[in-house]
């Protein structure tokens, strides 16, 4: 009989809104070529089920929730859980602290749970008050309920470490490297300036935005992302666009193959994430060979294992950063060779899919031994 596994936190089987639906969008066709039964929960609208890379034998089952900055992740993991009790799969792969509230359900249940912790949640400065006290509260819980904790960076296994007495195994995220693909139309292959992000503070929106006002005259700048709630950074991205006519704002792009030759011609990206841990853009846009800017973080630091590209996050410093990448075709060479062979080598998808299946069959099968002692990853 297969081996059934729900997967809990997401906004579904296919979405591609962030780093989480991109892992499940490789790691649950690949559990399913291992003979494992897959049932993906999803929230309405938030998939694309007539997507010809959708995988027919990946099942999933849409829940309610309510649909709001605060409360989405909370509801929805609140409805995928009771229906996964009724199910009872054999194990649980659930994604985001806040969702550590129901994992007592799912261990009285006697399901066990293999729980991705994502960045410091309760760190980042896009949540109020009641938001961080949600996701520590949530993290507490995790560490005293969940069976199985994935940290995605070695920094998050620390931190986790020694903030809440649990171990974790470490699985960051994977790249793919892409078939040469054609340059975007208008724009121009090794010219570009890239950013990628999700309009929030804690990714350097704003301290980019105002480098781009100092070099937008002289180089053309691509910004993908936005708030997904609108707000000020989207209305600020649009003025740029409209003050330079080298600035284009796409908005949220989920067109990958137009994002994977945006980061593939570019002439340098920059990324500003500065909570979380390893982060899927910039693993994508190594694997692109992009030549990355990014900011100076202990996440970003063990990502690209290139301190000389790392700056503050002063506009003065990154726009300079920015034209020195630009400016140099040797650097730029060099940087897009070594990105795309540190991402093939650390951060594959095949690699880190068979760590989670390893991981998935570790909670089922508990050793007894500390979670950093299982095979199933190990920091790089």
């Amino acid at each position: 009989m297969a081996k059934t596994v729900a997967v809990v936190g997401t906004r579904g089987y296919p979405s591609y809104y962030g780093g989480f639906e991109t892992a499940v969008r490789k790691i649950a066709p690949f559990l399913a070529d291992q003979g494992w039964d897959v049932n993906v929960y999803c929230r309405p609208g938030s998939t694309k089920d007539d997507d010809a890379a959708r995988d027919p034998r990946v099942r999933t089952t849409t829940t309610q929730g309510l649909e709001s900055k605060s409360l989405s992740t909370l509801s929805f993991g609140l409805t995928a859980v009771l229906h996964c009790l009724r199910e009872k799969p054999d194990v649980a792969l659930v994604m985001n602290v806040a969702n550590g509230f129901w994992l007592p359900l799912l261990k009285l249940r006697g399901i066990p749970t293999v729980v991705n912790v994502d960045g410091i949640e309760w760190e980042r400065a896009k949540w109020n008050g009641f938001a961080k006290l949600v996701f520590k509260l949530g993290a507490r819980l995790t560490a005293r309920f969940g069976t199985l904790l994935v940290s995605d960076a070695v920094e998050i296994q620390r931190r986790w470490k020694e903030d809440f007495g649990r171990e974790s195994v470490f699985i960051p995220y994977g790249g793919d490297v892409p078939a040469p693909l054609e340059v975007v139309p208008g724009l121009a292959h090794d010219s570009y300036v890239l950013m990628v992000a999700r309009f929030v503070p804690e990714n350097t929106v704003s301290e980019f935005f105002q480098a781009v006002e100092d070099i937008a005259g002289e180089h053309p700048v691509v910004i993908v992302g936005s708030s997904g709630y609108g707000g000020s950074f989207d209305e600020d991205a649009k003025a740029l666009g409209a003050r330079h006519p080298n600035v284009t704002w796409l908005g949220h792009l989920s067109d990958d193959n137009k994002l994977l030759s945006l980061w593939q011609h570019a002439g340098v990206y920059f990324h500003g994430h500065s909570v979380g841990g390893t982060n899927p853009a910039l693993v994508q846009a190594m694997a692109c060979g992009a030549p990355v800017v990014a900011r100076r973080t202990a996440y970003n630091s063990e990502v690209l294992d290139s301190p000389e590209h790392l700056v503050s996050a002063d506009p003065a410093v990154i726009a300079g950063a920015l034209r020195h990448m630009l400016s140099d075709d040797d650097l730029r060479l060099k940087a897009r060779h070594a990105n795309r062979e540190r991402a093939i080598l650390h951060y594959n998808w095949a690699d880190v899919c068979g760590r989670y299946e390893r991981a998935l069959v570790s909670a089922m099968e508990p050793s007894g031994k500390p979670a950093n002692q299982l095979a199933v990853g190990k920091a790089t």
